[in-house]
């Protein structure tokens, strides 16, 4: 006779009917809180908690609509400024915004509702089913970086960036912080005995132990004095360039003035720094204005512009040193898939369809690579462009290790409400991982100096001109993760999802 440790399923096999996934749905959203910019991070481990032990319940043929119910809820959240962009234009656009809505939502949520399919349809207990869950859906979040030219977005363990375990991210990465989100969530299910009173009450004293110790141990790094500052002054300006007026040939022109006007205010600097596109005219066509620029700047210059070699236009920074001299040029090479070019884009140009952010052309090209930017009495740099400071493989791709990173960006595609906090959150959590400072320059914010502990410095909220004068953060010693990237956590993941996939051994009595 076997005992009885299963509780009974949740669902049978098949499709659920519809009123037995808006819990699901409803548990999505509820862990989706735990990102910014509500910051409700406790709402995460408890609602995928609840989820788990639905999964594990639910009949293998179910869990995957179950998976896709949950997904679809906190994609929904996460990414809801992706409907932004098409209200720029509005009259063109904004019919396309549900649908964009709609479709990130259940291409995210296939991310959950696959792997969790697949590890409840191998696994054979339902506790070893709600590990290999877990498990399956942290190595879906690092499979989702790489995937179709990656979106690690909205990743499961960004609910920590705001808080102390945060800083567990200089040994595991953004993918060690999934983990411990969905260990908290596992423990009560891997802990539960149906014949105690409390059947939960292990795992969840475990869990607590869990996000205690890390929250010391990140209290305790945080408390590290960090290396003293450069001895150097940035000064990052923030246009305000409203996205729907940028390009607006009127309105362009009083945007370039208010970048000269801030960069001349009085004030020692040692570099200037401009956000993405700053200016709507082509590197080509700037040498007239680019003495105006360097004397406006009374330093070194690094601005965000378009340029173009032959047929092919590219999103860049460009160094200006004095008398308006041009110095090196960076290209971004991680592009927005359909934002900055159209997959197999020469040959759909000619039936018109063009990339929807490019603005110059059929849509960028991609640079070469990561690479550094060098300046006189300046240390070297990883620039990034927008997007690509969400992929933190990019920041071990160097050969040197920088001084620092910037990043320059064009929120103001994201809107005001959720897209520039989650976008500033995670260059926070680069900063982390690589134990370097951050310097952010956006269009309409949120610009900041970000040190290497991933603690903001200095700052400019959304929607307002105006600029940073601060030094430039010292920079701490290679942290684990930058010298050994993903690869411990993912060994590990692997070893996990091995075990609870393993065959069990019956127990009779």
């Amino acid at each position: 006779m076997r005992t009885a440790t299963r509780p009974p399923r949740l669902t049978r096999r098949g499709r659920p009917p519809l009123r037995r996934l808006l819990p699901d749905l409803g548990l999505g959203l509820v862990a989706a809180l735990g990102l910014a910019p509500f910051g409700l991070w406790a709402a995460t481990p408890l609602a995928m908690g609840l989820l788990l032990w639905r999964l594990a319940r639910a009949h293998p043929s179910a869990v995957f609509w179950h998976g896709l119910a949950a997904g679809f809820g906190w994609f929904a959240l996460a990414l809801s400024w992706i409907v932004e962009p098409f209200l720029v234009d509005i009259a063109r656009h904004g019919w396309m915004s549900p649908f964009a809505l709609i479709l990130m939502a259940l291409g995210g949520a296939l991310f959950w509702a696959v792997p969790a399919w697949a590890a409840a349809r191998l696994a054979r207990g339902w506790r070893q089913r709600a590990v290999a869950i877990a498990a399956a859906l942290i190595l879906s979040d690092w499979l989702r970086g790489w995937i179709f030219t990656g979106f690690p977005w909205a990743q499961i363990g960004h609910v920590w960036i705001d808080t102390p375990i945060g800083q567990t991210a200089a040994v595991t990465g953004a993918l060690g912080l999934g983990v411990v989100t969905l260990t908290m969530a596992a423990l009560p299910c891997l802990f539960w005995r149906p014949a105690q009173r409390a059947p939960l009450l292990p795992g969840t004293l475990l869990a607590l132990l869990l996000l205690g110790g890390l929250w010391a141990e990140g209290l305790s790094r945080l408390a590290q004095p960090l290396p003293s500052d450069r001895d150097l002054t940035l000064r990052v300006v923030q246009p305000n360039a409203a996205q729907h007026l940028k390009w607006d040939p009127e309105w362009s022109a009083v945007f370039f003035r208010r970048l000269l006007d801030l960069s001349a205010e009085p004030g020692p600097r040692d570099l200037v720094i401009w956000p993405e596109t700053a200016v709507n005219f082509l590197l080509e066509d700037a040498g007239p204005v680019l003495p105006a620029m360097s004397q406006a700047a009374g330093a070194p210059l690094i601005m965000g512009i378009q340029r173009r070699e032959g047929s092919r236009f590219y999103n860049s920074l460009a160094t200006v040193g004095p008398g308006g001299e041009l110095g090196q040029i960076y290209d971004k090479f991680h592009l927005v898939p359909f934002g900055e070019y159209i997959p197999w884009g020469d040959a759909l140009a000619r039936i018109g369809i063009t990339a929807f952010a490019a603005q110059q052309g059929n849509g960028y090209s991609a640079g070469p690579g990561p690479g550094t930017l060098s300046l006189p009495g300046i240390p070297d740099l990883q620039p990034l462009i927008c997007y690509e400071a969400i992929f933190p493989q990019h920041l071990r791709a160097l050969d040197q290790r920088p001084g620092w990173l910037l990043q320059a960006t064009n929120d103001a595609w994201f809107g005001a409400f959720s897209g520039p906090y989650q976008h500033l959150a995670q260059a926070r959590l680069r900063a982390i991982e690589t134990g370097l400072p951050l310097v952010r320059a956006a269009n309409t914010g949120v610009s900041a100096i970000i040190d290497a502990h991933g603690r903001i410095r200095a700052s400019l909220p959304l929607n307002e001109a105006g600029r940073i004068d601060a030094p430039l953060p010292g920079a701490l010693p290679p942290t684990v993760w930058s010298r050994l990237g993903n690869a411990p956590v993912l060994a590990l993941l692997v070893l996990i999802l091995a075990a609870s996939l393993a065959p069990r051994r019956r127990r009779r009595t």
